[in-house]
């Protein structure tokens, strides 16, 4: 029996929600396939890494949103929402304006750069404005180390959403007691649950094939149907939400009565010795010696012949109107005893902290969103987004500056479906699947597939469960292009042989893309606990490295080639050392807010304090280039 069991979407969705599932992965393979025959007629680089530089409005503007919109949109960040309530919409808010700041600065001038150099990748774009192997090579192993990170994120989310889907069903239960009885005891993959593992090799497959086979266009093409998707998924659980809470108001009257649970460790006692193994799932509700509901974190298990299981984390809660909700759901003739509990570092006890900043926090003594880190991640969301060399490399793709404007419209307006109804979504989420907290990267599928059946619609469930999975794939497929380009077409192609074919150029753009994502497979089996905290180290590391470096590069002529990988690689070290701080402070991975500001926001004073100095100090540009860049001579 697999141990991830916490409520059985697929036995409350039906097999109905599998078939609706099943559809849309079909229409992915099928775009990928149309995609592969329009690049079969055109030249292979430019089409399999660009798509020929010729992208429209509505294939423009939904690729970079549904890039943007990753599993951490869907996975990470309903579960912050569900633990720390509405503050999470003031720690979202500047996402909206994302657009805005990132296709305003820099889609113009990127577009016009990379129409000059020929490049379609950004460290192609890097290494012509500069005429400089080191910035290129520089520039493919930052953007190869932090899109590893993101990778990681977004294949534990496809595999977390599949599990949800699938878990209940019987042929799929079976192979998963088999995949865990041949991993059990094996170093590092025998730490994964059979579930999760086998979950995560046909995520991992489905995405890895239709990328390798369709290239960028099967990317966009398949952005645009996933956005869709996504968009229409959210209106649909909004809906439905708010017609089984009872709307918004009686939502939030209920949230301001809760109070946050407690994280602690208990025994599972029974009145009498079992004459075989008892299995508790992870998510099991029991009475603890008083009465009162405790939530299971792990599985656990009473051996036969004895009347006690192991030690076992579990949360209890604390509202007396949630208590009274889940007497009847309590698994019968077992309590919980020898019980320790630890309340939240800040909040234990306080009504109204769902809906107030900043917010309760399990592990943050003064909360979870202050002032001043509120206005970090104002800052960083947009900034960081404009700094991703996803999105950059898009920028290169757009035909002419009228869909470019169009487009900074249209991905606002989609920004604002997406976000702002999620934080409703999930903020009464924690009113209708109390104890969340255990798994809460689970939280959306759990949430489609609850509202879906109570609704009486459960082949629903499979369309929305298909918005975090089309998120989680539009990221995994641009970020697999990212690093497969960099390795073939700036390393390969740009340094080790110049004159390579076509076919071997193909060949070996393939055989990256499978190498690469089966190496994030192997990196995910074990990843961090909150999917949002590798989102917010991925694309903070990425922005780092490469926002204010191609800011000047495009801007500012004076620019060198040596301040262009000093301010790299001091973004980069500026993170990093910030999130290895934040690792001691709090032993667990996240980073450390200096003065209350996110590592962002340092790295952007360091690396541009880095560029201007070293540029200044540094010998004149050749005015050739700049001639070429910027249509004059040097001053």
């Amino acid at each position: 029996m697999s141990d991830s069991a916490i409520l059985s979407a697929s036995s409350i969705a039906g097999d109905a929600a599998l078939v609706t599932f099943g559809v849309y992965l079909v229409g992915v393979f099928i775009l990928a396939w149309l995609a592969n025959r329009v690049q079969a007629k055109k030249e292979f680089a430019g089409e399999y890494f660009l798509g020929s530089k010729g992208l429209g409005l509505w294939a423009f503007a939904l690729t970079a949103a549904a890039t943007s919109a990753s599993g951490g949109s869907f996975m990470g960040f309903p579960s912050l929402i569900y633990t720390h309530g509405w503050v999470v919409g003031w720690w979202i808010s500047g996402y909206v304006l994302v657009p805005l700041v990132s296709l305003g600065l820099l889609a113009k001038r990127m577009n016009q750069v990379g129409r000059i150099s020929g490049a379609i990748t950004l460290p192609e774009l890097l290494r012509r404005r500069f005429a400089s192997n080191s910035v290129g090579n520089v520039a493919t192993l930052l953007i190869i180390f932090f899109m590893f990170f993101y990778l990681l994120a977004q294949f534990k989310a496809g595999a977390e959403i599949m599990a949800t889907l699938l878990d209940g069903v019987e042929p799929y239960e079976n192979i998963v007691n088999s995949v865990e009885s041949v991993t059990s005891g094996l170093p590092w993959i025998g730490q994964t649950s059979g579930d999760y593992l086998l979950c995560l090799i046909v995520f991992a497959i489905a995405v890895i094939t239709y990328t390798t086979f369709g290239g960028f266009r099967a990317v966009v093409w398949t952005d645009v149907m996933q956005g869709v998707v996504m968009a229409l998924g959210v209106i649909i659980l909004l809906v439905l939400t708010l017609s089984q809470v009872g709307g918004l108001k009686n939502a939030t009257r209920q949230l301001t009565e809760m109070t946050p649970p407690e994280f602690g460790f208990a025994v599972l006692q029974s009145s009498e010795a079992q004459s075989s193994d008892r299995f508790f799932a992870r998510g099991t509700w029991v009475a603890d010696s008083t009465g009162e509901p405790l939530r299971l974190a792990k599985a656990t298990v009473i051996p036969a012949g004895d009347t006690r299981s192991e030690s076992v984390e579990i949360l209890k809660i604390t509202t007396p109107e949630e208590k009274q909700k889940l007497l009847s759901s309590m698994e019968q003739g077992v309590e919980g005893v020898d019980l320790t509990t630890e309340p939240y570092a800040y909040g234990a006890g306080e009504r109204g902290g769902y809906v107030t900043a900043p917010g309760p926090s399990k592990s943050n003594p003064v909360g979870f969103m202050t002032v001043m880190l509120a206005f970090s991640f104002f800052v960083f969301w947009n900034f960081a987004g404009a700094g991703q060399p996803s999105q950059q490399v898009r920028q290169m793709a757009f035909d002419n500056t009228k869909t470019l404007r169009r487009s900074i419209i249209l991905v606002m307006v989609f920004f604002s479906i997406i976000y702002f109804p999620l934080v409703i979504v999930f903020t009464s989420a924690r009113v209708l699947l109390p104890g969340m907290e255990i798994y809460a990267d689970r939280v959306m599928p759990e949430m489609a597939a609850h509202v879906t059946a109570a609704a009486g619609v459960p082949w629903l469930a499979g369309l929305l469960v298909a918005a975090p999975f089309a998120a989680v794939m539009s990221s995994v497929d641009s970020f697999l292009l990212m690093v497969s380009s960099g390795v073939v077409r700036d390393v390969y192609q740009e340094t080790i042989n110049p004159q390579a074919s076509q076919k071997s150029v193909k060949r070996l753009s393939y055989i990256v893309t499978v190498v690469v994502g089966f190496l994030g497979v192997f990196a995910a089996l074990n990843p961090p606990q909150f999917l949002q905290d590798l989102v917010v180290f991925a694309s903070g590391g990425l922005a780092a490295a490469f926002l204010m470096p191609v800011v000047f590069a495009l801007y500012w002529p004076r620019m060198t080639s040596r301040a262009a990988v000093a301010g790299m690689l001091s973004g980069s070290v500026t993170i990093l050392v910030l999130y290895l701080v934040g690792y001691f402070v709090h032993d667990k991975f996240g980073e450390y807010n200096l003065f209350g500001l996110h590592p962002f926001i340092w790295a952007m004073v360091v690396t541009s304090l880095t560029v201007i100095g070293i540029s200044l100090k540094s010998p004149p540009v050749d005015s050739a280039l700049v001639e070429k860049y910027f249509g004059r001579k040097p001053a």
